[in-house]
């Protein structure tokens, strides 16, 4: 009986990750992805507004670095475990099935961040100071992301007792092949193990770290790339604990899982980070975008960096000039003493 109890507190894996409509597969994987990108989009435009920046440069950026960071996020997975495609036995053509799972969040955020820094270039925008905007958001979607894993049963730890342990299931796709892997196959109801959702735990971690960024940020108005580095870093420690309870398949350095190694080289980079940047936070004149996307108005030399009006005096302001001290007086600066919402 006792046992019988035990066995019903284990969360089951969802019968399958999915779903035909026709010929349009609907993947949960893909599903979460685009609804985490589409939070970190919303939620860091509002966040970048509120420190001063222009609505929409979130979304503009986002046309650089989603792209660039699904392209990064393939590679660092490819390149980490190419056995599974190049090794024997291995099939070359499935490195090019992204919807099947497999994204290294280092990859993704590595050449995600070449492709913000390109879109900050076109808008004229400094890159540290969006990263700030945007690290929470984007650790948050991590979050969402993960949920896809527990679709896909995959990213699970070793085998377990405890109450919350994850049930993974037999599954059967159209071809007749059954094994717990089989991505768009359907569950036969047959438990092979009880394992550690570890994918829940990072994306519990993740939802922390959100949560303390925010507070860090209010309290502390943080700027210049630090919060994330911030963010960075804290991952990095959920990251390197989770590794260590993994059993699935992945390469090893020494006998640790690449990802580990991965996890502590790049926490110790985001700390000195944090530790050796400017302080303080960017003036809000900074943030607006002085280069637009369109053609420049007619009677302003293309290439300028900031538009001008005239004061009262008639004499030419720079607009970001005007823009910056108007947002002076509504920050929460310490003249005034007040607090501007952070858009968290």
């Amino acid at each position: 009986m006792t046992s019988h109890t035990q066995l019903l507190a284990y969360i089951p894996s969802p019968p399958q990750g999915v779903w035909y409509l026709g010929p349009v597969a609907l993947r949960a994987y893909a599903l979460c992805i685009i609804v985490g990108i589409v939070v970190a989009i919303v939620w860091g435009d509002r966040r970048w507004v509120a420190r001063g920046g222009d609505k929409g440069t979130v979304l503009d950026i986002a046309i650089w670095a989603v792209p660039f960071g699904l392209v990064g996020g393939r590679l660092y997975h490819v390149m980490t475990d190419w056995p599974t495609y190049f090794g024997e036995g291995g099939h070359p053509l499935d490195a090019l099935k992204v919807w099947q799972g497999g994204l290294g969040i280092w990859g993704a955020v590595a050449l995600g961040g070449v492709g913000a820094w390109i879109g900050c270039r076109r808008r004229g925008i400094p890159l540290p100071a969006f990263g700030d905007a945007v690290a929470p958001p984007i650790l948050l979607a991590q979050a969402i992301g993960r949920v896809g894993n527990y679709f896909n049963q995959e990213l699970y730890g070793r085998e377990t007792t405890v109450p919350w342990g994850l049930e993974i299931f037999d599954r059967r796709n159209d071809a007749g092949q059954v094994g717990p892997n089989l991505v768009d196959g359907t569950s036969t109801g047959d438990v092979v193990a009880v394992v550690h959702p570890t994918f829940l735990y990072e994306a519990l971690w993740a939802v922390v770290v959100v949560v303390a960024l925010v507070v860090i940020d209010r309290r502390f108005r943080i700027g210049h790339g630090r919060l994330f580095a911030l963010y960075v870093a804290a991952y990095c420690v959920g990251r390197f604990v989770i590794e260590l309870m993994r059993t699935d398949h992945a390469s090893h350095i020494a006998g640790i899982r690449v990802n580990s190694f991965t996890s502590a080289i790049v926490c110790v980079a985001a700390i000195v980070y944090v530790v050796v940047a400017r302080k303080g936070r960017e003036d809000p004149a900074e943030l607006a975008s002085k280069r637009p996307a369109g053609p420049a108005p007619e009677g302003q030399a293309s290439g300028g960096t900031a538009d001008t009006e005239s004061d009262d005096a008639g004499a030419a302001v720079p607009a970001g000039d005007r823009a910056g001290e108007d947002a002076a007086r509504e920050s929460d600066g310490p003249h005034d003493g007040g607090r501007k919402d952070d858009g968290s």
